[in-house]
């Protein structure tokens, strides 16, 4: 296994522009991380209310809703490569901003929010866009490969990314991290325009109305329900059952830790979805998908309740590193689904529905989070949450029968967009 391992590794490696892409990326990432803690721990040293937490979520959830439907069609019109790099000058322009903010040390937290819309409406753009990217760089006979090895690169920046942030914060402050990421994104646009596009379809039909084309990538959703449980599975356990909200809370008042411990907390999930990605890059999962879908929920729910009653470093560390991996396999497997069953003139729109449900889970989960630590205190809006997702798997196994008895990848089989476009109109 190892040495056709090895030999898919290489083949990937050769295939033109796959590295800069996913050196890219994982610059756009690491900066992306590095932001997450500073913006999430100034704004709780500013005003040390849980609802500032929430607003931070929500300022960047708002934007993303609005905009991801028509970043998609966008982004089945036009350039992919063009709109991701204007997406990441945009994020770098919202580092520089919380650069001033922070080397003027303005304490009107409503300015960090400002910027924070800015960005949420960047990455309306840079999910749909970096998802509908990866099957134009390479074939399809290499995509589930690639998707293993571009998750296991990715984790390996919000594992260092958090560190990094943490340690760069205590450092050198605000001013230092920001500009890192600012550079990371420069660097990032930059590797991006070497990258070939060999295997992109043909262009949208542009005979169809405004409507017409936003709409599609729902009705594609709608129309299998292996690909709608698992979206809105991920979507409700992550809004309901997230706890990355509450860390600086904790870091702050249950663990009493600085800086760096709030980003040792949010590497150890990372770490967990890196050693299971790791894994899956080795021996790539395609056999009881749906059953191992559940499962992975459920654990990333116990893994939660775990979190949300220690009192220990290491044990809160070990539970957030479970519920890494266990969130890992949720993610290959709806990844490896949507991925193989749209067509590429679709996937703008597709991946924009599917950002759609990520980002609510993401953001929204942070503002969920936010406010039920406000009314009843971080320790049991965290057991909440954990009772939640369990909930949530219950119900998901008795709804979506389909998603519960799907053994390959392949059954989620591809149908023709044109066929939906004609359904709507």
């Amino acid at each position: 296994m190892s040495s056709e391992s090895s030999a898919t590794s290489f083949k990937l490696s050769a295939q033109p522009g796959f590295l800069s892409f996913i050196m890219a990326r994982l610059l756009a990432v690491f900066a992306m991380q590095i932001q997450a803690v500073v913006v999430a721990w100034q704004v709780y040293d500013m005003t040390r209310e849980p609802m500032a937490l929430a607003y931070v979520g929500l300022a960047q959830f708002v934007p993303m809703l609005l905009l991801l439907m028509p970043a998609g069609d966008l982004i089945d019109r036009f350039d992919r490569k063009l709109i991701l790099r204007l997406s990441w000058g945009v994020q770098a322009l919202c580092g520089l901003i919380l650069l001033v903010f922070s080397a003027l040390n303005l304490q009107d937290v409503r300015l960090i929010y400002a910027a924070l819309v800015l960005y949420g409406g960047a990455r309306a753009f840079t999910g749909p866009a970096l998802q509908s990217l990866l099957p134009q760089i390479v074939p399809r006979e290499k995509l589930a490969s690639a998707i293993a090895t571009n998750s296991v690169i990715m984790r390996c920046s919000t594992v260092a990314g958090p560190l990094i942030g943490g340690g760069l914060y205590a450092l050198g402050g605000a001013e230092l991290t920001y500009s890192t990421c600012v550079a990371a994104f420069i660097a990032g646009i930059v590797l991006l325009s070497r990258v070939p596009t060999p295997f992109a379809g043909k262009p949208m039909d542009l005979t169809d109305g405004a409507w017409q084309r936003f709409t599609a990538g729902i009705a594609f959703i709608r129309s299998r329900p292996i690909i709608l449980g698992t979206i809105s599975l991920d979507l409700f356990a992550v809004l309901l059952g997230g706890v990355v909200a509450l860390l600086p809370i904790y870091a702050h008042e249950v663990l009493h830790l600085g800086p760096q411990g709030l980003g040792v907390l949010r590497a150890s999930m990372s770490l967990g979805e890196l050693a299971v990605g790791v894994y899956l890059s080795m021996r790539p999962l395609d056999r009881n998908v749906g059953m191992t879908m559940f499962l992975a929920v459920g654990i990333f729910g116990i893994a939660n309740l775990v979190f949300a009653l220690s009192t220990l470093f290491w044990l809160s560390c070990l539970a957030l590193l479970i519920a890494g991996a266990a969130d890992m396999v949720s993610v290959y497997i709806r990844s490896a689904l949507v991925q193989f069953s749209t067509p590429d003139n679709m996937r703008g729109r597709v991946n924009a529905v599917n950002m759609l449900f990520i980002g609510s889970s993401n953001e929204l989960g942070e503002f969920r989070a936010g406010t039920s630590a406000s009314l009843m205190g971080a320790i049991p809006a965290a057991i909440m949450g954990g009772v939640c997702t369990l909930g949530v798997v219950g119900a998901w196994m008795v709804g979506f029968k389909s998603l519960r008895q799907v053994d390959r990848f392949a059954d989620a089989s591809p149908v023709e967009p044109v066929s939906l476009d004609k359904r709507q109109g």
